[in-house]
């Protein structure tokens, strides 16, 4: 096994480890909408769990914001990401469905994407055909142009938050976007945190 591949299972088991404490912590108000599944992505501000939606019979994607970074950061930040998110639509953006608090643990849900991320599919194919490329980059530029239209700059837009969905990109992740002519934006970032 590669040291990479190492790497990943090591961080795949340690966030497995951490889901019963996460079941638990979710079981208030989620118990009787959401079946949490397992992580699928753990990120500098939040992890994602795959989850059965009980009341549509759906699979959907949880966010949930971790505890120490909400204890760090307060709510605001990840609030302000649900309601920029939730604003937004557009086929190749990613929709919010549902958003709440449950404990200490503030969540939003969006419909779960059943394809990889254009990083995944960068680093297995390590070049993409010109014409997926320019397919690709047209969808993103669109879904920012929508985002940007209503205002909202992306500020980390990378393949690593560009997941594929029967082929057409799917913007995610405007958890640092900026909302353009606000005052006050500074106040979110004067932590000391980098972001962007």
């Amino acid at each position: 096994m590669c040291a990479r591949s190492s790497l990943n299972w090591l961080v795949h088991a340690l966030a497995e480890a951490a889901l019963p404490e996460v079941r638990e912590d979710l079981s208030g108000v989620l118990a009787d909408r959401y079946a949490i599944e397992r992580v699928v992505g753990r990120g500098g501000m939040a992890t994602v769990y795959r989850a059965r939606d009980l009341r549509h019979d759906s699979t959907v994607a949880v966010k949930v914001l971790q505890p120490e970074i909400s204890a760090f950061l307060g709510f605001a930040r990840f609030a302000r990401e649900i309601q920029v998110t939730a604003r937004l639509h557009h086929p190749n953006i990613l929709p919010v469905l549902d958003s709440g608090r449950s404990g200490n643990l503030e969540y939003y849900v969006t419909p779960f994407i059943e394809g990889e991320s254009l990083a995944a599919r960068i680093t297995r194919e390590q070049q993409l055909p010109v014409d997926d490329a320019i397919d690709l980059a047209c969808e993103v530029a669109d879904a920012l142009a929508c985002a940007h239209d209503q205002g909202l700059v992306h500020r980390d837009i990378k393949p690593g938050n560009i997941l594929l969905a029967h082929g057409h990109a799917i913007v995610s992740d405007f958890g640092i976007a900026r909302i353009v002519g606000t005052s006050g934006d500074s106040r979110l970032t004067e932590s000391g945190i980098a972001l962007g």
